[in-house]
């Protein structure tokens, strides 16, 4: 579903992200880990589309996205860790915007938004323009958004960040759900706790160079990633 093959990105003399390769398949969630400045944004960037890489290819859905862009964006869904979205639309207006970039059918769209705004209990909150909406509720906004059109892949940078309990459990069980019907999920976080019990499988970054991929049970038992492991639970 998702094929990185020797991505380098660099900025200036530094590589952010350093002949790094992945791939993740149908009906995995694949959880991608380091500390805070190990090059898991910049990767995440890269794949989706919107920081040009120095070296590597990136394919997804069997499409390459250096040359098929829009076919590949078609297939995915971006959630960054700071939604940006457009603060002067009400967040249903937002919604059937984004919808409407995606074709979605009317009835079809209805009723995610319908489903999705009750589970996040933000259905009495889509007529107020997003400019008054929290860190939380912007970040189910987006979440709900990203559901829409039914994407093969989504991708994600520390979705869990900023929201509730209630809502981080909706989201993990919505993951789950999507890759059992065949799509895939690549996702970034820096909580151990949340890949061991969510991943299928998982990379450790550091330094922008992938240093182990697996269960999370392959690499937790990898005793030279204990520093690696002593960082994270630090940060």
């Amino acid at each position: 579903m998702l094929k990185i093959e020797h991505l380098t990105k660099t900025y200036g003399e530094k590589k952010a992200v350093d002949d790094l390769s992945l791939h993740i398949h149908p009906g995995e969630i694949y959880g991608f880990i380091g500390h805070n400045g190990a090059g898991k944004s910049t990767t995440i960037k890269s794949a989706v589309g919107i920081l040009k890489f120095d070296a590597g290819t990136v394919t997804i859905n069997g499409k390459s996205l250096t040359e098929d862009p829009l076919g590949c964006k078609r297939d995915l869904a971006y959630i960054p860790d700071n939604p940006d979205l457009y603060d002067f639309m009400s967040g249903i207006k937002f919604l059937n915007f984004i919808a409407d970039v995606f074709a979605v059918p009317a009835a079809e769209r209805q009723e995610k938004i319908r489903k999705y705004a009750d589970l996040f209990e933000l259905t009495g909150d889509l007529a107020q323009p997003i400019s008054a909406y929290s860190h939380g509720m912007k970040q189910k906004l987006a979440v709900i958004a990203a559901w829409l059109h039914s994407p093969k892949l989504i991708v994600m940078d520390e979705p869990f960040v900023g929201l509730d309990p209630k809502a981080s459990h909706h989201l993990k069980e919505m993951m789950r759900e999507h890759c059992d019907s065949g799509g895939a999920i690549f996702f970034s976080t820096h909580v151990l706790e949340v890949a061991e019990k969510l991943c299928d499988k998982v990379a450790i970054v550091k330094q922008g160079k992938l240093v182990k991929t697996g269960t999370m049970d392959e690499v937790k038992g990898d005793d030279s990633l204990e520093e690696v492991f002593l960082e994270l639970e630090a940060e």
